[in-house]
């Protein structure tokens, strides 16, 4: 098929059947499997890290832990999906119908996962300053709080009861059938590149829950979105203040300051970077399906299939090595100079060198 018939938009090629676009669903079906299996290499090299080092339920690698099993199960799913596409069978509307209902449960999980992993580093970073300021050292306990324990166990509940709705009225109203289109089974929200009568006759029950598992996508993005935000500008603020409370810098005080600064900005945009794709396209399947549909269409399928299944290597990078760095900046930006220090700040800088690291 010719790049110019691929986005031609003529009346002949819009009433065409997804069948025709063969092409476009094999290039996301090959960058879908090995993306996602970058994934894998990725969230699970953070897992064998931590289980080699026997630190597995250390309370300040626990969320990243509980963030990279949910990153490669995602990933696992991403790697079904790709290869239920090339296979035709009379349960495969079944097997797509279900693998997308617990997609959705792991990616808000991720979420959750990603938002409860930030908030604990931001404690910690503020613990950690505010001890500095005043002197004292921070009380480390190597059990995983009752608030951790449950805001974890939240973090997974939550997606599972609102997805269970879907998973139960979809069944009762046989809203499989709507999935026996090998290109169902790819990504999330992935349906013909055009529509036609075929594709547009879907039940009313089916239709509400499509509209809501998207609507309740884009509200858990939102929300996480808006969190991590304020709790890297808040985490920003700690910094500022800290170094403006401590008196002069250094050269490389004030370097270490800036690269950890850089360096915050990354949790937000690498989660856009992720997710950014998949919520344009979800928005424009509820808002305006026809906007969707065609050259854009092709261009957001692609897109998400490079960012969305990457996320468990592309968090890899970001919460394991930039959090490292973090540390050491963060230990950097709080050191003095000997001979500017009063016998007191000598004998806090002291206090603030044993100070465990924090994750």
């Amino acid at each position: 098929m010719s790049l110019q018939g691929l986005y031609s938009n003529s009346s002949e090629t819009n009433t065409t059947g997804a069948q025709d676009w063969t092409q476009v669903y094999e290039a996301v079906q090959w960058i879908q499997l090995v993306v996602a299996l970058l994934s894998v290499l990725g969230s699970g090299s953070i897992i064998v890290c931590v289980t080699l080092q026997r630190t597995l339920r250390t309370p300040e690698l626990q969320p990243l832990v509980l963030l990279s099993v949910t990153d490669l199960l995602l990933a696992a799913c991403w790697l079904a999906g790709a290869a239920l596409f090339s296979r035709h069978c009379d349960s495969l509307y079944t097997y797509c119908y279900h693998l997308h209902t617990v997609e959705q449960m792991l990616y808000m999980a991720s979420f959750f996962y990603t938002l409860n992993y930030l908030w604990d580093l931001y404690k910690r970073i503020r613990e950690r300053f505010y001890s500095c300021l005043v002197g004292y050292p921070i009380q480390v306990s190597n059990r995983v709080s009752r608030a951790g324990k449950a805001a974890a166990l939240l973090s997974g509940l939550v997606p599972v009861l609102l997805m269970t709705p879907v998973f139960i009225q979809g069944n009762l109203s046989k809203c499989q059938a709507n999935f026996s289109q090998p290109y169902r089974c790819l990504l999330m929200h992935t349906g013909a590149l055009y529509l036609t009568s075929e594709h547009q006759a879907t039940p009313g029950a089916c239709s509400l829950l499509h509209t809501y598992a998207i609507a309740v996508f884009l509200a858990a993005f939102l929300a996480t979105l808006s969190s991590v935000t304020a709790l890297v500008v808040n985490a920003r603020r700690i910094f500022r203040r800290a170094v403006a409370s401590s008196g002069y810098l250094g050269s490389q005080q004030q370097a270490a300051f800036r690269a950890m600064d850089r360096r915050m900005l990354l949790y937000p945009l690498v989660f856009v970077l992720c997710w950014g794709p998949a919520v344009c396209l979800a928005f424009l399947r509820v808002a305006k399906p026809s906007a969707c549909q065609g050259r854009v269409g092709v261009v957001l399928y692609i897109s998400q299939a490079f960012t969305s299944a990457s996320q468990g290597f592309l968090n890899c990078l970001v919460y394991g090595w930039t959090g490292a760095r973090l540390r050491g900046a963060g230990r950097t930006v709080l050191r003095r100079d000997v001979d500017t220090q009063t016998p007191l700040l000598r004998w806090q800088k002291r206090s603030y060198q044993a100070l465990p690291s924090i994750s």
